[in-house]
């Protein structure tokens, strides 16, 4: 578990627990203790939500780091595809000049022991 996930198990169980000790321990008539408790669940639910809101920033940074990491991943093998496929197409180029020479050369042979 993420070390946001175990502060938020942390303070859902401390607002817990500090609900239920609350009630136990009230020397405050009915009305006053429900205050109370309504305070605390309110501060323990602002707190919760500003932890959330936390947790949501951080998960959209991490992927929008790793989308401009995997863009640039991405972008990198293209370009080195297109350098790799114009190193091929400049040897197979070569490749086909070098194929014609040695037909025209073995045409010209042919055509001298024909003679």
């Amino acid at each position: 578990m993420s070390k946001t996930g175990n502060t938020l198990v942390a303070v859902l169980a401390g607002a817990a627990v500090g609900a239920v000790a609350g009630i136990l321990m009230a020397p405050e008539r009915g009305e006053e203790t429900r205050k109370r408790i309504g305070k605390g669940f309110k501060d323990g639910t602002d707190e919760l939500s500003k932890k959330f809101d936390d947790l949501k920033s951080q998960v959209k940074s991490t992927l929008n780091s790793n989308k401009k990491d995997f863009n640039s991943t991405i972008n990198a093998l293209v370009d080195s595809a297109e350098d790799k496929s114009e190193d091929i197409i400049s040897a197979l180029e070569n490749k086909l000049k070098d194929l014609k020479k040695k037909a025209a050369d073995a045409a010209t042979e042919v055509k001298n022991h024909t003679k």
